[in-house]
Formats: structure tokens, C-alpha cells, sequence
């Protein structure tokens, strides 16, 4: 059985749940791109520099990760309480093979969308394998390429995506990028309300990336 995108529930409750998680999907379309960089040079917002403020993934820093990055300034990270499995919200902090355990919020940015990170517990799987499992489980997912780059001593693995709102008949561009790490992989992933939203984020994301590293 699939499991239905949380992109593809009303506004009012992604509003009260404040999850924009995605579940399941074929994910045809994806394009396997190798080539070094995958920066937001086709994203004039992405070309922006961040202001650091901060970090997360550390002890005391709002949510203990496997791995830590920068967070632009204002921006604020809160882990996730698991959700009691007979909820009826429950699938939404789960996505393909990964669970929700962190939302860093944008609003005190002035953004209106979060970026998200997921975990999963297999230690085996690659950041690629686990990152296109991430993409395909949202059912409305096109237009998926994936790039690979190096951090450190870090393989990083970035989807370039879009996802269709049936219920807004519109389209809106997605990023995602995850990493393999001794405790499961990790995915941190950008949505937005719109594509005007998500270009004003793409420098919080970008600067996540480029400083990811292991806790």
C-alpha cells in the first residue's frame, strides 16, 4: 500500500502539523548525474551568501545528530518526538527509508518553510541508495537528477527535484541532499511554500552542504 505525500494534504494541516514529509511513489523521470559541483549556480538565490548562525547536530544545540552543519543566522532547530505509531499522523515522519528527527525553522528568518533532516538506522546503505529511496517514496516527485561532491572527507549526494500539488495544480522545485555516517544515513532537505520561498532558502541549504560533517 502506498502511503499518501503529506505535500499533497490541505495547507491548513500541513499548518497544524507542520510536517511537509512525502511518501511513497514510482520517482520515473530520475536522471543519474555524477558530474562534481551540483551548486545553485542555476538558482540565482542559491548564489547567495549565508550568514552564519550557529550550528546543529551537537549537544545542547536544539538537535543531536550524527552529523553537524552550519545554520544561517536566526534560523531554529527542534528535534522531533517520534509520533506513537497508531496516530493518524504518524506516516508523515516517515519517508522511504528515513524518520523525521529534526525541523530547523525558517520563520525567524522571515522564511516561510523549514529545512528538514531525516535519519535512518541502516548502516549499510550508501547516501545514494538511501537518498533516491527518499525521492521515489513521494508519489509526485519528477524531474529528479542526482549529483555527487566531496566535503571534507565526506561523499555528498544532492537531488534536484519537483513536486506536483494536485490540490494548487502547480509545481514546486525540491533539494535534498544526504550523507552515509557510522549511526545511518542522513537526509536534510529543503521544500517551501512556493518556488519564490524556496530560492530564498536555498542559501540556508547550501551552507548546510557545503559544511556538513560528522558529529
Amino acid at each position: 500500500m502506498r502511503r499518501r505525500t503529506v505535500r499533497g494534504l490541505a495547507p491548513v494541516l500541513l499548518a497544524a502539523v507542520a510536517l511537509t514529509g512525502c511518501s511513497s511513489g514510482s520517482g520515473e523521470g530520475a536522471k543519474a548525474d555524477t558530474k562534481p559541483g551540483g551548486g545553485a549556480a542555476a538558482h540565482g538565490a542559491g548564489d547567495k551568501t549565508a550568514a552564519k548562525g550557529g550550528s546543529v547536530g551537537g549537544p545542547g544545540s536544539g538537535c543531536e545528530l550524527p552529523v553537524v552543519f552550519d545554520l544561517e543566522q536566526h534560523w531554529k532547530a527542534k528535534a522531533v518526538a517520534p509520533m506513537e505509531a497508531d496516530s493518524e499522523f504518524a506516516e508523515l515522519g516517515e519517508q522511504g527509508p528515513v524518520t523525521m528527527v529534526c525541523e530547523i525553522d525558517g520563520k525567524p528568518a522571515k522564511h516561510i518553510g523549514f529545512l528538514r533532516v531525516w535519519q535512518g538506522e541502516g548502516k549499510g546503505s550508501t547516501a545514494r541508495q538511501t537518498l533516491e529511496g527518499f525521492v521515489k517514496a513521494d508519489e509526485n516527485a519528477s524531474k529528479i537528477t542526482y549529483t555527487q561532491t566531496t566535503v571534507g572527507k565526506l561523499s555528498v549526494t544532492e537531488a534536484r527535484y519537483t513536486i506536483h500539488s494536485e490540490l494548487l495544480d502547480e509545481s514546486r522545485p525540491n533539494r535534498a541532499f544526504a550523507v552515509a555516517t557510522p549511526d545511518g544515513p542522513v537526509v536534510v532537505h529543503l521544500g517551501g511554500l512556493d518556488a519564490q520561498e524556496h530560492e530564498g532558502m536555498l542559501p540556508a541549504f547550501e551552507l548546510a552542504k557545503r559544511s556538513v560533517r560528522l558529529g
